[in-house]
């Protein structure tokens, strides 16, 4: 820099650092080109141990040293087999040639990215309430500007941008409740025992956080049905409770025996205090739906044991099969006498992201929680106070679910066809899926009676499940990747699930668009035929 010999403070700096790296990489730095250069050569060997220091220093966060529940928890849905579904779909973009064009992800029950059309009343809703100058638009229907005006008044600055209640708006946990009276032939619903959630899930994990308590024996036991939504096995292992598996019947439509309930909580008394009992209604994965004898059943059992029941009821909508009908638990608990309905503690859950809705992305949702004791009332509301409020858009997408056009306001009509369009689609879609199933050699799907899956058991030849044990893979997991890589089609494999030792399945969602799914099933079927004779 022409400032003398040693140049200016800078460049020093800069050749310190250049020699520092060079020490830090274990060469020698050059030696200097002019006398006085010597200055700074042992502050640069004094720079160059320090990085050595830096480099070699161990991170704080290991996976030795992260909490170790967290480290347990699997979520299959969207685990390894969609990790490489995304880097299948990388490749495809870059131009890298495949036996398809495209990745079908047929994992997850994802409505509006398969292509499903939002219900326009809850958009229209949802969309006054985010920008409340639409109010003033003659391109919004009056009965919608109602609902808006109505759900605005109950935030913070008439907006919906404001924190909430924890519990969730007042005015929304009204009409939550109103739908459940409605839904239940009159059964009282008090909104004071709804809480809106950030999806059910959130509601489910925020229960079981309250419930799960002790150690060594006395450990929380928490009763699932195999197969499961693997939230819960997720959520347990978080919370480190113990996961107390009950086996769903698959030879008789994956009905729930109470008999089978009874083995299980027997057996888990040996080394846990099981007190938590989780049923899904319709089923995920398997689409069974409940009939009320069943219920009754289970709820005098949970009576009997003194058990906490969870009813994940997300699919209350979603009914196909002639003969079946939704029952909800808390319904049924009712009609069973005060005996059961003033004594058992039950939380039911419902979501936006499910039924003839699909809105996912709202994480809207709700539960209610009945004869919850009053000191627990307020752990419950404290706990949710830490997440302060539920998404504020997801509580109005919710309260249109619960609150929609009726008979007689102008929007009804549109409602009611999209709504109908929706469900008559999934309903000819699940009879779809069950029947080209069952014509497969080696695979048998029982009934899709409701919900949005297929969750059919394939049969995998001793030759394959021997290379899947060579990849260190579970048989179905070997499955489902090579149907990935050579279909481009993405479904979960049953392990993910749960399943009886020695059976295999895998997950489908029926809901891309008719004809998509027959190129599905088709793919499939070639797939499973293939894969017979390589490994037969």
């Amino acid at each position: 820099c022409g400032r003398g010999p040693g140049g200016c403070r800078g460049g020093r700096t800069d050749m310190a650092l250049r020699c520092a790296a060079s020490l830090a990489a274990g060469r020698q730095p050059r030696g200097p080109r002019r006398e006085g250069t010597v200055r700074w050569s042992s502050a640069a060997k004094a720079s160059a141990v320090k990085i050595n220091e830096k480099a070699s220093r161990e991170k704080i966060l290991t996976l030795e040293s992260m909490n170790p529940q967290v480290k347990a928890v699997e979520y299959a849905v969207r685990g390894p087999i969609v990790l490489k579904a995304g880097e299948i779909e990388k490749e495809l973009r870059k131009g890298i040639k495949k036996p398809f064009t495209e990745v079908i992800k047929a994992n997850i029950g994802d409505a509006h990215a398969m292509g499903q059309r939002p219900i326009t009343f809850l958009r229209q809703v949802v969309a006054l309430c985010t920008y409340p100058n639409l109010l003033d638009s003659p391109s919004f229907p009056e009965d919608a500007k109602k609902r808006a005006r109505r759900i605005l008044q109950g935030c913070g600055g008439n907006s919906l941008g404001s924190y909430t209640a924890s519990q969730g708006i007042n005015c929304i946990r009204e009409d939550v409740a109103s739908y459940i009276e409605r839904r239940d032939g009159g059964v009282p619903a008090d909104p004071d025992n709804i809480y809106l959630t950030t999806g059910a899930s959130d509601g489910i994990s925020a229960i079981l956080k309250i419930l799960i308590s002790g150690g060594g024996k006395s450990r929380t036991g928490v009763m699932i049905p195999i197969p499961q939504y693997p939230l819960y096995s997720a959520a347990i292992s978080e919370l480190d409770a113990i996961q107390v598996n009950y086996y769903l019947d698959e030879e008789n439509c994956w009905a729930l025996d109470v008999n089978e309930l009874r083995r299980a909580l027997n057996e888990a008394k040996a080394y846990c205090n099981p007190k938590v009992l989780c049923i899904i209604n319709p089923g995920n994965p398997t689409g069974q739906v409940q009939n009320r004898k069943c219920i009754e059943d289970v709820i005098h059992f949970a009576w009997e044991e003194k058990l906490f029941l969870l009813a994940d009821e997300v699919y209350q909508d979603n009914v196909y099969s002639e003969g079946c009908q939704f029952h909800s638990f808390k319904k049924i608990l009712y009609e069973m006498g005060p005996e059961y309905y003033n004594n058992v503690e039950l939380a039911s859950f419902h979501s936006t992201s499910k039924g003839y809705m699909g809105e996912c992305g709202y994480r809207g949702g709700y539960m209610e929680v009945i004869n919850l004791h009053p000191e627990i009332k307020g752990q419950l509301v404290k706990l949710l106070s830490v997440r302060l409020c539920p998404p504020v858009s997801g509580q109005a997408a919710m309260d249109i679910v619960v609150n929609p056009p009726v008979p007689g306001e102008e929007s009804y009509a549109q409602f009611i066809k999209e709504k109908e369009s929706v469900l008559n689609n999934l309903a000819k879609k699940a009879k779809l899926t069950e029947d080209m199933f069952n014509k497969i050699p080696g695979v048998h799907c029982n009934p899709l009676q409701g919900a949005m899956y297929a969750f059919p058991r394939i049969f995998i030849p001793s030759k394959a499940i021997e290379e899947a044990k060579a990849h260190k893979m579970a048989p179905d997991m070997f499955y489902c990747m090579k149907l990935l890589e050579e279909t481009g089609i993405c479904v979960v494999p049953g392990s993910g699930f749960g399943q009886r030792e020695g059976t295999y399945h895998f997950r489908m969602t029926i809901l891309p668009p008719v004809e998509k799914l027959k190129i599905l099933l088709e793919k499939v079927k070639d797939f499973h035929i293939k894969f017979l004779e390589k490994y037969a």
